[in-house]
């Protein structure tokens, strides 16, 4: 059985930082690549950065030069470094780790950003 536990999330106000992580336990024989997703009320989530094992990270348009991720392979976790946060960065970060075989969920953490 695998286990995403995720951490961070937080309330601040625009302008200010979090960072988010996500450290995967169990049964996990191989971790390739890993992400954040998010969800903000009434929308669908949506992806917002990913980094695959060797590294390489994408993130989408609106979080660019703001969001950093990045992962720690000796630990299994991900981060998710959130700088100059917005209003609309508010919604549920969820994290994503594709296993050998499948993908695993985190459980969802609240980002709340006020104006």
């Amino acid at each position: 059985q695998v286990q995403l536990v995720e951490s961070g999330g937080g309330s601040v106000q625009a302008g200010g930082s979090l960072r988010l992580s996500c450290a995967a336990s169990g049964s996990i024989f191989s971790i390739n690549t890993m992400g954040w997703y998010r969800q903000a009320p009434g929308k669908q989530r949506e992806l917002v950065a990913l980094i695959t094992s060797g590294g390489r990270t994408n993130c989408v348009d609106s979080v660019k030069g703001r969001f950093t991720i990045s992962r720690d392979n000796a630990k299994n976790t991900v981060y998710l470094q959130m700088n100059s946060l917005k209003p609309e960065d508010t919604a549920v970060y969820y994290c994503y780790i594709e296993g050998a075989w499948r993908g695993y969920w985190g459980q969802g953490t609240q980002v709340t950003v006020s104006s």
